[in-house]
């Protein structure tokens, strides 16, 4: 395998692996804002060439997940294409998902997502924007420089955990989707309109946010649609799933994720084949 350290327009890294490859797959991680250099890594060596762009958070990028342009991710479309790959293919988890999705609505070259604890809306942001402000509320993405529409938080929402602990904050999606129900109509991810075959990995414990509940959700709108989608959940899982090869996630002092690791592997370990099915065409 060859790895390459990327340093413009974004931090990132691109991995080919020895013999010519015709998959590319953009791996986007969540919140977290980092490269997804391990999962990338077990791609590369299946095949494929893989590469993870840091998309907010780095040198001249919104230190949030505020108003974050799609254009990010087609300019990385870009560069992965000029690898000489012949598919294109999006791997993303939880606000990287929120991303894959949206990108394969906009972008007909995506062949198929791989959306990892999903979203069925779309939010406001998380974290502050170029101006330094996270208030009020902004969408998480822009389109040709207009924000989508988005839901808002309900900051009245309390954790049910002690506040020197990680809280799980699960409830505050629910609450904030029921007092701004009107909006969610127009935040909803369009999926339906993306041609990319779209497989959906979900864990009924997770305590980040409702992902089973909206990947169903997803599901139906494309069935709606008359198109299909691929969900493979397991009830114990929680927000991270972990890939064959990935080890446990690392606890945070700040949030609770939900499952455990033996569901956590569970759940990736059921949907590696279907991702690898998916992913070489």
């Amino acid at each position: 395998m060859d790895e390459q350290e990327l340093t413009e327009p974004w931090e990132g890294v691109l991995i080919t692996p020895g013999p010519i490859s015709h998959t590319g797959v953009l791996v986007l991680a969540g919140s977290s804002g980092r490269i997804e250099r391990e999962r990338a890594r077990i791609l590369a060596r299946e095949g494929m060439t893989a590469m993870s762009i840091r998309w907010f958070g780095g040198p001249g990028q919104s230190p949030g997940i505020c108003e974050i342009p799609l254009e990010t991710f087609v300019s990385a479309i870009d560069l992965l294409e000029s690898t000489g790959v012949r598919r294109i293919y999006l791997l993303g988890a939880s606000k990287g998902a929120e991303a894959a999705l949206l990108t394969s609505v906009h972008d007909p070259r995506v062949d198929g997502v791989v959306a990892m604890s999903p979203t069925s809306v779309i939010w406001g942001n998380v974290g502050p924007g170029l101006d330094g402000q996270q208030r009020p509320y902004r969408s998480s993405w822009t389109w040709k420089g207009q924000p989508l529409p988005f839901v808002p938080y309900d900051d009245d929402w309390t954790a049910a955990e002690p506040a020197n602990g990680p809280v799980a904050i699960r409830g505050w999606y629910e609450r904030s989707e029921r007092t701004f129900a009107d909006m969610l109509f127009t935040a909803e991810i369009p999926i339906e309109e993306t041609k990319a075959d779209v497989l959906l990995v979900a864990g009924g414990d997770d305590a980040m946010w409702p992902s089973l509940p909206f990947a169903e959700r997803l599901v139906a709108r494309r069935r709606t649609a008359g198109r299909t989608a691929r969900l493979i959940s397991r009830a114990q899982a929680g927000h991270r799933p972990r890939l064959p090869g990935e080890g446990p996630a690392p606890e945070s002092p700040h949030f609770l994720y939900g499952g455990d690791a033996v569901a956590d592997a569970e759940l990736g370990a059921a949907a590696w084949p279907h991702i690898l099915n998916l992913l070489r065409g």
